[in-house]
Parts: structure tokens; C-alpha cells; sequence
């Protein structure tokens, strides 16, 4: 069997839906859908991401039982820092200590793993990375 991972569905408060377009246009992805509560992204390798609306205001803290966090992977370390620069002037703060290197999430001693964590207006836990060569 072969599979792959198809699409996310992030639920949202919707008047927080411009960062959310914003940052996924900004990375690069493409709307594919969208209507009065729900938007939908679809990246360059074909993944998609939906934005929907909730009425239920309860935010899950990413420490327990659920999803931790949503990862996008860039190309170079230069993406992660544009992203970052993008995100500052947006007033979102950056987590643990990033941008950094995290050589022990590296596979080898010839690669970095570069990041920058955040959470979005809603409390959803972001990570954009680079992993290759130093």
C-alpha cells in the first residue's frame, strides 16, 4: 500500500482569516476553494489545508493529547528567515528560542534542521523548517 497525506482541516475564528490568507499566499500556496466559512489552500506537491469556521471558541493546547503542531517545509534557510521577517511585521512572536538551528533533529552531521515556531491569532502551533544541507 502506498499513501499520502491528503489534506488538513484547521477550524479558525474567521476574523482571523486574513492572517491565515496572508501567510499561505505568502508561502506560496494556491486557493482552490472558497466560500462564506471555509477556504481551502493546495500546495505546489498537491497538500491541501482548509481553513473553517467554528463557532466553538475552546483552543487545544498543543502539549496534549491532539495535533503539537503544523510543520511547513521551505527550501532554503533564507525562506525560514523571510517567513519570520513576514510574520514580526505582523506582530506574531516567535517560540523556543527560534530562529534556530536543531542539530538533534538533524539525520546527519551534514545537514541542519533550521526553524521558526509560532502560534497563530487562534492559538494553532506553527513550525516552518529547512532540512539540508548546512
Amino acid at each position: 500500500m502506498n499513501s499520502h497525506l491528503y489534506h488538513l482541516q484547521l477550524n479558525i475564528d474567521f476574523k482571523n482569516l486574513q492572517f491565515y490568507k496572508d501567510l499561505m499566499e505568502f508561502m506560496g500556496w494556491n486557493t482552490i476553494f472558497e466560500m462564506d466559512e471555509v477556504v481551502g489552500y493546495r500546495s505546489g506537491t498537491n497538500e491541501d489545508v482548509w481553513f473553517v469556521k467554528t463557532q466553538n471558541k475552546e483552543v487545544q493546547d498543543h502539549d496534549g493529547i491532539g495535533v503539537n503542531h503544523i510543520s511547513f517545509r521551505v527550501n532554503t534557510i533564507s525562506d525560514v528567515d523571510v517567513i519570520h521577517s513576514f510574520l514580526e511585521k505582523k506582530d506574531i512572536k516567535m517560540l523556543f528560542d527560534t530562529p534556530k538551528h536543531r542539530p538533534e533533529f538533524s539525520s546527519s552531521p551534514k545537514e541542519t534542521y533550521y526553524q521558526i515556531m509560532f502560534k497563530s491569532p487562534d492559538g494553532i502551533l506553527f513550525e516552518v523548517v529547512y532540512v539540508g544541507k548546512k
